[in-house]
């Protein structure tokens, strides 16, 4: 199987919804999450759900229960588009469709 390549979602004014979110939070779970991000690489997501036919959710078991919003593109590309904890996953997964719609847009 082909390595992943990782991207992240940018929109207009440069804008990335994902380094946003994840500079929010503190060193450690920023490592923690660059850590989790680095096995994609090599096709080991670990745990993770498809929300529907285009989302799916990293699921981070540590913390506030952390999840990072993607899609795959060509079985190649792993497109971040943001993220969130489990006390928000609602409306972080209805902001991720936004998102990955308006980067479609762009394209």
């Amino acid at each position: 199987m082909k390595q992943r390549i990782v991207k992240i979602a940018q929109l207009e004014n440069n804008k990335t919804p994902f380094i946003e979110w994840v500079n929010s939070l503190d060193k450690v779970t920023r490592a923690r999450i660059q850590s989790r991000l680095t096995r994609i690489l090599e096709n080991n997501f670990g745990d993770f759900k498809k929300i529907d036919s285009e989302i799916s959710e990293l699921r981070l078991k540590f913390g506030a229960g952390y999840r990072i919003y993607y899609t795959e593109i060509e079985e190649i590309i792993v497109l971040l588009i943001n993220g969130g904890d489990k006390s928000t996953q609602s409306k972080d997964i209805e902001k991720a469709r936004k998102i990955l719609q308006e980067w479609r847009n762009l394209q």
